[in-house]
């Protein structure tokens, strides 16, 4: 089944936010890096990774399907720190508009009746519970240390063992 035009431009406006979001935890981890807090980076810069790879599913979708792919320029990031807990509710509201995003592309595929784009936006609901659930997690530890540096030292520690996914 060939892609429509509809739903070829909504999934690179998605690539886009994407590869945006990539970009945006790239800055988040090197204001972290440069404030010495290698845990934040580290578990920041997974992100990064993993919302390149989530473009790039998008990117091979379109590819598979014979439609075009179109990078558009990626957006500066928006991202101001003021404090550890500031940012990761930036995170987490990032998360929930990303998440919102995600929900309309599949409205989209269920309008043009694009079952392969449905199957394909599954994965990416389902992905978006995790991701907003490791969101709120951290603020909900950052709130409970506020302002304790032995405790941001100590989630600092934690969330530099994360793997790659």
């Amino acid at each position: 089944m060939a892609i429509s035009k509809k739903m070829q431009d909504a999934i690179n406006d998605q690539i886009n936010k994407e590869f945006y979001s990539a970009y945006l935890y790239l800055a988040m981890s090197a204001e972290f890096a440069a404030r010495n807090l290698g845990g934040f980076a580290h578990w920041l810069h997974i992100q990064f990774t993993e919302e390149q790879e989530h473009a790039l599913k998008f990117y091979e979708h379109l590819l598979e399907r014979g439609g075009s792919v179109a990078l558009k320029p990626i957006a500066q990031p928006a991202f101001t720190y003021t404090t550890n807990l500031a940012a990761f509710e930036q995170v987490a509201e990032h998360e929930a508009a990303v998440t919102a995003s995600i929900y309309n592309l599949y409205e989209t595929a269920l309008s043009e009746k694009d079952y392969p784009a449905q199957v394909l936006l599954q994965w990416y609901i389902n992905e978006q519970v995790e991701e907003e659930k490791n969101a709120a997690e951290i603020v909900e530890s950052l709130k409970r240390i506020d302002a304790h540096d032995t405790a941001v030292l100590m989630l600092d520690h934690q969330l530099g063992k994360r793997g790659g996914d």
